[in-house]
């Protein structure tokens, strides 16, 4: 998926009140970003880290930037998790997902479960319905095992509220699949952070013992592009 050009680069000095975020702009500019991501973003809101903004003409828009990508050494993060469904839809139509390949049709957003909505919707006259669930990724705390991505990085009642619905879809005689985008370019495999919400943790395990299946995509990033890349293995099952 094509990120809005060009970005401009910044350095971090505060992200607070969870949606927002206060950059140093490399003319000395300090400007107040939207951050489109609810979650902790554990190790990614240390003051002075490089950070890149896209920009909106919108007159109705409150803030005209909005914060995409940071950098953290070598290793580049997608932080806006208002993308990874696009991202993983552009992956699919190209064919990249062998294990959401041969689907006739894909829809978004379609209703579902208890007034929820399912992210990805597959549908083929001879494979049926599939249902897929995207979590976006960027944890990764290298305290046991380095290069280890984890989800997620704060509680999550409405993700266990997913797992739940997913297994029911299941139980109505269709696929399910929870997709696991790592928004990262260091990680080299995929966990539950099970410390930080144990309760994601057991209706993941329940949903896996009632047929629900979970895959997970590192990424490609840069300031161009944020790209499904390379599946990834999921370690303590």
């Amino acid at each position: 998926m094509h990120l809005p050009t060009p970005l401009i680069h910044g350095k971090l000095i505060k992200r607070y009140k969870r949606f927002l975020a206060d950059i140093e702009l490399d003319d000395g500019e300090v400007v107040t970003a939207h951050c489109a991501n609810p979650g902790g973003m554990i190790g990614l809101k240390e003051p002075g880290i490089d950070v890149w903004l896209s920009t909106s003409d919108n007159p109705k828009r409150k803030l005209k930037y909005s914060w995409e990508i940071c950098q953290i050494g070598d290793a580049w993060i997608g932080i806006n998790t208002a993308h990874p469904n696009a991202i993983v839809e552009e992956a699919i139509l190209a064919g990249k997902i062998t294990e959401l390949t041969g689907y006739q049709d894909l829809k978004r957003e379609v209703k579902y479960g208890k007034n929820s909505r399912i992210d990805i919707l597959l549908s083929d006259p001879k494979k049926g319905l599939c249902y897929v669930e995207v979590k976006n990724v960027h944890l990764k705390r290298d305290e046991d095992v380095p290069g280890l991505a984890e989800f997620p990085d704060a509680v999550t009642a409405r993700g266990a509220k997913h797992l739940d619905e997913m297994a029911d879809m299941v139980a109505d005689g269709h696929r399910a699949v929870m997709f696991y985008l790592i928004q990262r370019t260091d990680c080299g495999q995929f966990a539950l952070s099970t410390d930080i919400d144990p309760h994601y943790g057991e209706r993941f395990k329940a949903a896996r013992s009632n047929g629900v299946e979970a895959i997970a995509y590192d990424c490609s990033i840069d300031t161009s592009a944020v790209t499904v890349r390379n599946p990834l293995p999921i370690v303590g099952l």
